[in-house]
Formats: C-alpha cells, sequence, structure tokens
C-alpha cells in the first residue's frame, strides 16, 4: 500500500511512520506543497533461487541446448 505525506507531517512523526512502513512492509511517497518529490520503499531480503523455482525443481524438460546461440531469432527481426 503506497501513502503520501508531506515534508512538514513527516518530520514531526517520522519515527512513527518509519515503524509503520517497517511494519506493513508499505511504500511511502513524500510531497513538498503537493508535488511528490521522495519515495521511500522498505528494503526487502533477495529471495534464493530456491525461494522462487524449489516448487517447480526437477518437472522441468529442456529440449534444447540452453546456452546454444540464438543467432537465427535475431535475423527474423
Amino acid at each position: 500500500m503506497e501513502k503520501t505525506i508531506s515534508k512538514s507531517k513527516l518530520k514531526a512523526t517520522m519515527l512513527e511512520v518509519f515503524r509503520e512502513l517497517e511494519a506493513t512492509g508499505g511504500e511511502l511517497i513524500v510531497t513538498e506543497h503537493g508535488r511528490p518529490v521522495l519515495k521511500v520503499i522498505p528494503i526487502r531480503p533477495k529471495l534464493s533461487v530456491q525461494d522462487v523455482f524449489g516448487d517447480v525443481q526437477g518437472q522441468l524438460e529442456f529440449l534444447e541446448d540452453m546456452n546454444a546461440p540464438t543467432i537465427d531469432e535475431w535475423s527474423e527481426v
């Protein structure tokens, strides 16, 4: 969820706002005179290959060499 806050309001409530962002994982747009000037996003840990592809491990079958050049595809463009 993306939240918007002015610089002056952020200055007064920064610690509270940052704690909320940490807890929810939300994003924050900081404005100055109604114009967006900053975007604050939480740092998310990188997922491992196992986390991303673990559910399909051992289920994929490659019919061609994955490392083979793809020159033929470019000549068709």
